[in-house]
């Protein structure tokens, strides 16, 4: 018998089962020749699949990663199989937007953009032939809504399938941020209070999979409608100080920025530990609240995967990765279930073919994926499933 030492990237592709059938497809078909797609997303094992089912679809791909996640064997695997990559491990904003400009010089076709760092960049230097592209995040969606004018592209919004909602944010997302508490902190869940702020799918997930772990949950939410859901669903739906003031644990996973700064140190209980799940670092002001004069002592543990704030009155909090999207960082980051990025980066692959092959016009602006996309996708997995 022999055995094989092989990489989690490929324990990865091996069960990426929509993916893979898409692969098969586009190698016949060849929706991307002679076409270059540029991406700006994390690049972890999963994204790999994707990018690697792009060229089986005929794209050069030139892709580069986001803030703080970027993991190097995921950067070495690419290379080695002839992607250009302009990626850094960093949290250095400056650097990370130098990158994406690599990206952009190449001009590509099309872009994959999460959070909308290449789309905004685009603009300020715009060139000819970009076909369009798509969004990953609400983030991105809700920093490109009110360029629609100047962009006037095809630039569909992964986040806004129903598919990706549920599939991804609300089961996933929920998941990986349980998983990514326990593993930085070793800290039970147990009677503990848990705080999340928002109520989108993602916040529900996240609420849901800390309730279901024997905590204590409350959530705060802007949206009346949506506090009330979270209220019917059996959450306390305090006052936000309130919430902060109480909380052994906080989730912010709202899109938002200043969800907590500087200016909430003297609410947070002493021992609490802080996670922020959305895609920008600015939901948790790390900067400021470490920079208070309120701080006396600053520990960092696990190489920054956890900070702790010693406050003058001898109060301590947490912050996980400093503020930035916990769920990719620190020790082994795995982010959120291969099944569920699957499901998004089937969504992902469909829409660029659908743009590439001019099903889309400049009406298709920042809009959500198409119905029969959604369909597509979802009859495939379920066909998969019930063989």
């Amino acid at each position: 018998m022999d055995t094989r030492s092989r990489s989690r990237i490929e324990w990865v592709a091996d069960h990426c089962a929509l993916l893979s059938q898409i692969t098969d497809e586009f190698r016949q078909t060849r929706p991307f020749d002679r076409l270059t797609i540029g991406t700006g997303i994390h690049l972890e094992p999963k994204t790999v699949a994707l990018l690697m089912t792009l060229r089986a679809g005929g794209a050069e791909v030139i892709a580069s990663g986001n803030l703080s996640s970027t993991q190097p064997d995921s950067v070495e695997y690419l290379r080695a199989a002839g992607v250009r990559v302009e990626a850094e491990q960093t949290t250095d904003p400056a650097l990370h937007t130098a990158l994406l400009g690599r990206v952009l010089e190449a001009q590509p076709d099309l872009l994959l953009d999460n959070g909308g760092d290449l789309f905004a960049l685009y603009l300020e230097a715009p060139y000819p032939g970009l076909r369009g592209g798509t969004e990953e995040t609400t983030s991105g969606r809700m920093r490109l809504e009110p360029l629609r004018e100047q962009l006037s592209m095809p630039i569909l919004v992964i986040n806004d399938s129903p598919i990706k909602q549920f599939g991804e944010n609300r089961h996933a997302v929920g998941q990986s941020m349980f998983e990514t508490y326990m593993r930085l902190t070793n800290r039970s869940t147990n009677g503990k209070r848990v705080t999340v702020f928002g109520y989108g799918p993602c916040g529900e997930g996240v609420a849901t999979c800390f309730r279901h772990a024997f905590a204590q949950v409350s959530v705060c939410e802007a949206d009346p409608v949506r506090r009330l859901e979270a209220h019917l669903d059996g959450f306390m739906t305090p006052a936000t100080d309130a919430a902060i003031a109480s909380a052994d644990i906080i989730v912010t996973e709202t899109g938002a920025v200043d969800v907590l700064t500087a200016d909430h140190l003297g609410l947070i209980k002493d021992g609490a530990i802080l996670l922020n799940g959305g895609h920008f670092p600015g939901e948790i002001d790390f900067a400021g609240m470490a920079g208070s004069a309120e701080v006396e002592q600053r520990d960092e543990f696990e190489n920054g995967a956890l900070t702790t704030l010693q406050l003058k009155d001898g109060r301590r909090l947490t912050i996980a990765a400093a503020g930035h999207m916990a769920n990719l960082a620190g020790p082994r980051p795995l982010g959120n279930s291969i099944e569920a990025m699957d499901f998004g980066f089937a969504l992902q692959a469909r829409c660029l073919e659908r743009i590439a092959t001019g099903g889309t016009d400049a009406s298709d602006c920042v809009v959500p994926v198409p119905r029969d996309i959604d369909e597509g996708v979802a009859n495939a997995y379920l066909d998969l499933r019930s063989g």
